[in-house]
């Protein structure tokens, strides 16, 4: 009977199965994906949207209890600089478990927890987003693309010659090849 088991144990004490989770919270907050054991990534998810729950509130209340469990200070600001005014629109289900199947040393069932959000876009040295600087090469070294396919298609013909003149070179029985 399952009566009054509201707290998934994961073999641990109080003070170790809170230390976990919070890192796993954080390490949520800091890479948007993490991978684990069902059992943990169910306890975890919990634990996730009761922060961002807290956290959109935006008081100094609501920051201090977001900081007993978030208390590093990097992801702590980033919790509420990046990840929350993300889900201004949302009420609920921050986050999402995903099984992937088990582990191949032990076989522990896997998941994978991942938070709702639009992953941020990445920009380039110049500050420039989603735009690569072309390289202009010059000089006798350099090739272009339509060189590289004529030199391919030049090596394909040398060989197909090849293999005609050794088909024809073949010896006889009782001739010799010269």
């Amino acid at each position: 009977m399952g009566h009054r088991d509201k707290v998934k144990k994961l073999g641990r004490t109080r003070s170790h199965r809170e230390a976990m989770l919070a890192n796993m919270a954080m390490s949520l907050f800091t890479h948007r994906v993490i991978k684990t054991t069902d059992a943990k990534a169910k306890a975890l998810k919990p634990l996730v949207d009761r922060l961002i729950t807290t956290a959109k509130k935006d008081t100094l209340h609501a920051k201090r209890q977001v900081a007993k469990t978030v208390n590093n200070k990097v992801v702590f600001k980033k919790l509420f600089s990046e990840i929350v005014p993300q889900f201004s629109e949302r009420t609920s289900g921050f986050a999402r478990v995903v099984k992937l199947g088990v582990r191949r040393g032990d076989g522990a069932p896997i998941s994978v927890v991942e938070l709702l959000t639009e992953k941020p876009k990445e920009t380039t040295e110049k500050g420039k987003k989603g735009k690569k600087s072309k390289k202009k090469t010059t000089g006798s070294g350099a090739k272009s693309k339509s060189s590289k396919k004529e030199t391919f298609g030049d090596t394909k013909k040398k060989t197909e010659t090849k293999a005609k003149t050794a088909v024809h070179k073949t010896t006889t029985p009782g001739t010799k090849n010269k």
